[in-house]
This record gives structure tokens, C-alpha cells and sequence, in this order.
């Protein structure tokens, strides 16, 4: 069964770009795959965060993935895994991540001082690759900071594919043509990568004809729609993040469950069994774990 690997990416700040995240990885792992969450995001918060999996973040001493991407690692790759939620695997954000462009590019400066080749791009594809990650999972999800850079070049260039939750605004259609640049930019540098674009997804929708506009307009792109829009739910979302769970957890143990919550959150089911079918992996709607285990 063929791996499914992609970057979640947003050039627009603000979008909601974790907990949608969190989300389609809570989504994968319902319907029983296996899926690791790669958190790329030097930000405090994001999705090591919404795990509540902090404890190492600001430890200057404690292994993490910079480390393994520059070739200094303190230990094994498998033990900066951690097991977040039944089905779901993440390797934390650490304050490393901060300064990931200058140790990449000093790193470079030492393997060439030694005649060897370095290519700063692809250290994260080599970090999962020489650990035989992709054999150990069905889904891999990398999230990348909103910026460019060396965390979205690593990111994008270890998947190749990109979904792309797009909030539908004149903000939302800058990060569209943002995100064109970028996978311009990465192809050009490296001759070695196509990068594919599974969809666009449009998030936090609302009925607002200035929102209908921005919908028609995203439908003369030439990236491929999602078949399903994400409502706003700012509530459920933002009660998620607040008491480190899945929007699934959330929803269904409220005092009161909501049935346009639960609607939302069989859209990203579907979405999840999407982008699945493009790596020729069909899932079924029967297959969905229970949901209180997520």
C-alpha cells in the first residue's frame, strides 16, 4: 500500500492552518491508519501544542529533528516519536527550529569543507527516508510555518504534495499566488522533485456573497478544489485547542453535541479518504475507528 505523504501550507497567517492539521490527522487515523505528524512549525503552539506534547521544546540539551537534519543527532530518530493519540505519531517542534536556516546552511559549509554534499532542501526527506519512515506509516502529515524558507522547502520537497486550506479572502488569494511561487522556486533549485498539489481547500467558510466571489475566483485556478468546504467553527476548534484534544474528542463529549459540529467533522472524514484516492489508497466511510479513542 502506497504511503500518503503531504504539506499542509498556507502562506496566509491566521488561517487556521494547526488545527486543520490536527484535524485531517484525527480524520486518517479514524478510519485506521497509521499516521505521523511532523511538526515543522518554530512557533510555540501549533500542533506540538495542541498534543500537549511541550516537554522537550525548550530543552537546549534534548535530541530533536534539527539535530538528525544536520547530521549531530543525540540519539536514535525512533525516540523523538511520540505517541500523542491512539493511531497518531508526532515528532515535536523544538526551539531548534528557530534557527534551522543558519544551521542548515553551516552544516552545508562543513560537509563541502570535507568534500562531501550537502543539500539543505532535502535533509528532512533524508531524515524520514534513512529511518524507513514511510515503511511504518500509512500518512504522513508535515506542517510548515506560514513563511517560506528552509522549513517549507524541507517540508514540501520530503512529501512532493501540498493541500492547501485556503480561507476565502483577498488574504486567501495572495496565499494562493504565494504558493505558486514557492513550488516554482523549489522546482527551479531542485531538478530533482515535481511537486504536486493534491487541493485547495476552502476553510472557515461562511455565506457571505464577498466569500462566493472569492469562490468563483478560486475555481478559474489551475490547482485542483477539494470536493469539500470547511466550515466555521471557531467554538469547536478553538475549544480543541484549549483542552489539547482532537475536534473529534471535543465535539462528541460536550454537554450538548452539535449536529453542524459533527457535519464538519464528516467533511473532513471525506477529506481524508480524498487524499487518500490520490495516492491510489481507497479507504471506506465503514472503515471510521470509534471515535472516542481520538
Amino acid at each position: 500500500m502506497a504511503t500518503i505523504a503531504y504539506t499542509i501550507w498556507s502562506e496566509a497567517g491566521g488561517v487556521g492552518k494547526t488545527t486543520f492539521t490536527v484535524t485531517l490527522a484525527a480524520a486518517h487515523a479514524r478510519h485506521g491508519q497509521r499516521v505521523l505528524v511532523v511538526d515543522l512549525d518554530p512557533q510555540d503552539g501549533g500542533a506540538t501544542h495542541h498534543f500537549g506534547a511541550t516537554e522537550d521544546r525548550a530543552n537546549p540539551e534534548a535530541d530533536n529533528l534539527v539535530r538528525h537534519m544536520i547530521g549531530r543527532p543525540k540519539g536514535d530518530f525512533d525516540d523523538l516519536v511520540v505517541n500523542v493519540r491512539d493511531g497518531i505519531d508526532l515528532v515535536p517542534s523544538h526551539n531548534m527550529l528557530e534557527s534551522l536556516e543558519r544551521n542548515l546552511l553551516r552544516a552545508q559549509r562543513m560537509e563541502e569543507d570535507m568534500g562531501e554534499e550537502f543539500v539543505p532542501e532535502e535533509q528532512l526527506k533524508r531524515v524520514l527516508t534513512e529511518n524507513d519512515v514511510p515503511a511504518r506509516y500509512d500518512a504522513i502529515l508535515i506542517d510548515p510555518p506560514a513563511t517560506g524558507g528552509q522549513h517549507v522547502y524541507n517540508a514540501v520537497y520530503a512529501a512532493s504534495n501540498l493541500l492547501i486550506p485556503l480561507e476565502l479572502s483577498a488574504k486567501g488569494h495572495e496565499s494562493v499566488e504565494g504558493m505558486r511561487d514557492t513550488v516554482e522556486g523549489i522546482e527551479a533549485e531542485l531538478d530533482d522533485v515535481e511537486v504536486g498539489v493534491l487541493a485547495v481547500v476552502p476553510n472557515r467558510v461562511s455565506n457571505t456573497k464577498k466569500q462566493a466571489e472569492y469562490e468563483a475566483d478560486l475555481e478559474e485556478q489551475d490547482f485542483p478544489v477539494a470536493p469539500v468546504e470547511i466550515r466555521e467553527r471557531r467554538a469547536m476548534l478553538e475549544g480543541a485547542w484549549d483542552g489539547q484534544v482532537t475536534p473529534y474528542a471535543f465535539a462528541t463529549n460536550r454537554d450538548r453535541v452539535r449536529e453542524r459540529e459533527l457535519e464538519t467533522l464528516e467533511q473532513f472524514d471525506e477529506l481524508a479518504r480524498y487524499a487518500s484516492a490520490q495516492f491510489g489508497v481507497e479507504i471506506d466511510a465503514d472503515d471510521i475507528a470509534a471515535e472516542e479513542r481520538l
